[in-house]
């Protein structure tokens, strides 16, 4: 798409500000009320803001790009079911084996295991489903969200056999939480993240031409099934990595892609996609320290985003936005 020179200065500084301020809330966050052991406590905050950066840019892309592919605001990776396996995973994981899941094959072969799993689920989804109903999209939505529903039953079904202390530790696995991640899971993490960045940025240029729709996407030159077919697997990839490191997170990326439509004021993805990820920065990192410094709060700022998003959701679905 055309836009004028203003227009795009206008954007872009939008980008640089969203920068400078994510940047003030890491630093904030890394040195405000340092006692103590300060080596140990930079050290615990470098993880807990790495793990943030992870899953801001993991909600913000796949949200993004898979809105461009469905045409839908609403709609984002977590409806799909991708959050429910991973809750029946776990539940699975403790009722049958034992509440210390899967010692023998350690925490990243745990980490693998769950998030192939979760790739294969959208595999099977996207790639076989989309390709045998003829790119019937809507159709696929509707597999998934009663995948998802039959999940989460099954889930809460085994949830009411369990014994308290199985309960307990179960409820501890599927709350989003910034503190448990192994750096080693977190290293790996970036690694894959990096190279899924790097390659989407490429194709940047090529989602403003599907955001157009189907048929104009092919009149200008597009191959449409194999650029959804990947743009759909790298967003599985990125789900399926967010949510096995940190557990579900339902309305974050709803929350922040919305904004980034609003505040970037372009619907070119070279804006909409470092918009959403700094937005994500910051509520993170920010309202982390907001709520532990300033409200003198215990607790994670993922209870406070999903209720924000979830308002947000109801508030969408009432103003029924196009498709």
């Amino acid at each position: 798409m055309l836009v004028s020179s203003k227009h795009y200065l206008s954007s872009q500084k939008r980008v640089w500000l969203l920068l400078s301020i994510a940047l003030i809330c890491i630093i904030f966050f890394m040195t405000f009320n340092l006692k103590g052991n300060i080596r140990y406590i930079l050290t615990h905050r470098m993880w807990i803001v790495l793990t943030m950066i992870l899953v801001a840019f993991s909600a913000a892309t796949s949200t993004l790009l898979f809105q461009t592919v469905t045409h839908n605001r609403i709609l984002t990776p977590s409806i799909m079911g991708f959050e429910s396996l991973f809750v029946l995973i776990q539940t699975i994981v403790i009722f049958f084996i034992d509440v210390q899941g899967i010692p023998y094959i350690g925490i990243m072969g745990k980490f693998i295991v769950e998030s192939l799993l979760l790739i294969l689920f959208s595999l099977l989804l996207y790639k076989g489903l989309f390709t045998k109903f003829k790119q019937n999209l809507h159709l696929v939505l509707l597999i998934g969200i009663i995948l998802g529903t039959l999940f989460r039953s099954f889930a809460n079904l085994l949830q009411r056999l369990m014994t308290p202390t199985e309960f307990a530790v179960l409820q501890s696995r599927i709350f989003a939480t910034f503190t448990r991640a192994d750096p080693i899971l977190i290293i790996f993490s970036f690694i894959i993240a990096i190279c899924i960045g790097l390659f989407l940025w490429r194709m940047r240029f090529q989602f403003d031409v599907l955001a157009l729709g189907r048929d104009n996407a092919i009149n200008l030159g597009v191959n449409y099934h194999q650029s959804v077919t990947i743009i759909l697997l790298l967003v599985s990839i990125l789900v399926a990595i967010s949510t096995a490191l940190v557990g579900p997170f339902t309305f974050f990326g709803l929350l922040i892609a919305n904004l980034a439509y609003s505040i970037s004021r372009s619907s070119q993805h070279r804006f909409l996609l470092p918009t959403a990820f700094l937005l994500g920065v910051i509520f993170l990192v920010g309202g982390q320290m907001f709520l532990e410094h300033v409200l003198n709060m215990v607790g994670a700022i993922t209870v406070v985003i999903e209720f924000i998003g979830g308002c947000l959701f109801i508030f969408l679905l009432l103003k029924k936005v196009p498709m």
